[in-house]
């Protein structure tokens, strides 16, 4: 997509996304910056909305029913919608390369293969009735899909005029791609100087031909009689890791929990994805945090009873006491997971913590009660004693 395409899109969605009544204003954003760690192209806009508040709203409009409206209004080929918060999105993007909540990565060696695994992955999940109500967009990057001009010199006819691959290649990277010469500096501000031809002579590929190439003898050859013009198709953009090029397949999920919904998706994909030699997928995006925190839970939770038991043992000095109190704590965790079900809400790693947290609390409690069974027990026998 070219800037000025991109420019389009991008004020079309303002427009369309400010006719919503519950709407205040809305800010796009489209490219990125210079900082290599931004991976944004310019197929992606970031719309920021502003919205009203919810007394302003139409009657009976929920924040889904709004998303809903939203997603149903903005459909573009090639640009799924997702809808997060702006500095989640940022934050996400950062740190995984993905810019949804979930992420499959198609690994490989050949661009082809990989774009065809990819597109195939988008259109089980798309389709298939176990995943289908619950994704809101998918969309696989197409590896194959840039336009270029493509500049073949010939080495045979520059030598005729005493030129070398340098002299047209140079030429060419200042006439029309520019060449910074100089800088200057206003105040507080710094701006690059560029030196290029003047855009009505080098926008098309017509007169691209004619971008002339001094020779040493003083004559001015058109590029045309020196190198092939033609535009051929490639990537336009590639990703590597580890060690190997990487495809992106961005799915928003709706109405599920990300476990929920990799689990649907993992066995859509192993029952009917045709996975060629050489070719791996993998799980990015929010399932990533959460597998690596799972694994760490895995090792605190045993880890946070094992030291509770110790406590209580040293200070009771008895491990049966120690195994009554420590039997407070499942009864307490089953009413946290009948108030979760009640609710309706999906587990998490804040939840997970909390139950670890309450887990303490329990002990604490049952440390309490044993106080209290302890001291009854001993009245109950002072008194016996007494009697006798």
């Amino acid at each position: 997509m070219s800037i000025t395409e991109a420019g389009k899109v991008l004020q079309t969605m303002d427009r369309q996304l400010k006719q919503f009544p519950e709407v205040e204003r809305v800010f796009g954003k489209v490219g990125r910056s210079t900082s290599p760690t931004d991976p944004a192209p310019l197929s992606m806009v970031e719309a920021v909305i502003t919205l009203k508040p919810q007394e302003q709203w139409r009657a009976g409009m929920t924040w889904d029913k709004l998303i809903a409206e939203m997603d149903e209004q903005l459909q573009y080929p090639g640009m799924p919608n997702i809808w997060w918060m702006p500095i989640q999105t940022r934050i996400e993007m950062l740190a995984t390369g993905i810019r949804s909540s979930l992420g499959i990565k198609v690994f490989g060696d050949n661009l082809q293969t990989i774009e065809q695994t990819a597109v195939s992955i988008e259109q089980l999940l798309q389709n298939d009735p176990r995943t289908k109500p619950y994704t809101r967009s998918i969309y696989a990057e197409r590896l194959t899909g840039g336009y270029f001009l493509d500049f073949n010199i010939d080495r045979d006819k520059i030598a005729r005029y005493g030129l070398t691959i340098d002299d047209v290649e140079e030429v060419l990277m200042t006439a029309v791609g520019g060449m910074t010469v100089s800088r200057t500096i206003e105040g507080r501000e710094s701006y690059a100087i560029n030196l290029r031809y003047a855009r009505n002579f080098r926008d098309n590929p017509d007169i691209l031909r004619r971008v002339l190439v001094p020779t040493p003898s003083g004559a001015h050859i058109p590029i045309s009689q020196l190198a092939e013009i033609k535009f051929v198709t490639g990537p336009p953009m590639l990703r590597n890791e580890d060690g190997q090029l990487v495809s992106f397949v961005f799915v928003d999920v709706n109405g599920l929990g990300i476990v929920d919904y990799v689990n649907l998706a993992q066995q859509v994909v192993n029952e009917n994805a045709d996975i060629p030699q050489g070719v791996r997928i993998s799980w990015a995006g929010q399932f990533k945090y959460f597998e690596r925190a799972k694994a760490k839970l895995m090792v605190l939770a045993p880890l946070t009873l094992l030291i509770i038991f110790l406590l209580l043992y040293i200070n009771h000095g008895s491990i049966v006491e120690a195994l009554i109190i420590l039997l407070a704590i499942p009864f307490s965790l089953t009413g946290a997971v009948w108030i979760l079900s009640a609710l309706d809400y999906n587990l998490s790693i804040a939840i997970w913590v909390g139950m670890i947290a309450l887990a303490g609390l329990a002990a604490e409690m049952g440390v309490l009660m044993m106080l209290y069974l302890v001291l009854a027990r001993k009245s109950h026998f002072l008194k016996i004693h007494y009697y006798i």
